[in-house]
């Protein structure tokens, strides 16, 4: 099936992916933007997957204050490269998760961190459980798994610290 230029931009501007991705996942949903962009989905997740095991000792750390300077966090994200640490799609990712923090005051990272005698929900208090604030039907995981898959490099959250006055 031929895919038009519109259409493979369209997605391009929807999803961040490569042009060749996207015009594949057009040709294979039959021109479909919105199984397009699933298909890209499930590619990313497979792409996050893989790329998990390796080493990740770049990257960058943020520091956001939230408006009247009552409350501010701070964010370790780390990459494979410093390369990849200076792109702005990564800049973006590490601003983003340091704006969570602020928002939502997770306890942990992930789930694993919990002690077991925990009794709080870990979509709540664990950070890419965590409904990303600028999209409910997003995890933050989602967030970082469609960065891994644009940037194909492992991105971790290794630390994160959130500060509120008077608590």
């Amino acid at each position: 099936m031929e895919v038009s230029v519109e259409a493979i931009k369209a997605l391009r501007e929807k999803t961040g992916a490569g042009v060749m991705d996207c015009k594949r996942a057009l040709a294979e949903a039959a021109g479909d933007l919105d199984s397009a962009c699933e298909l890209l989905r499930k590619q990313g997740l497979a792409i996050a997957q893989k790329k998990a095991s390796r080493m990740a000792a770049q990257g960058l750390v943020e520091a956001y204050i939230h408006l009247g300077g009552r409350i501010g966090a701070m964010v370790e994200v780390n990459c494979e490269t410093d390369f990849v640490a200076r792109t702005d799609d990564f800049r973006r990712l590490v601003h983003e998760l340091a704006m969570q923090v602020a928002a939502t005051a997770p306890i942990c990272i992930s789930p694993e961190e919990l002690p077991q005698e925990a009794k709080v929900n870990p979509s709540e208090c664990c950070l890419l459980l965590q409904p990303y604030i600028r999209d409910p039907s997003k995890t933050v995981q989602d967030l970082v798994n469609d960065t891994v898959a644009k940037l194909r490099e492992n991105i971790q959250v290794s630390r994160f610290a959130r500060f509120e006055l008077g608590c």
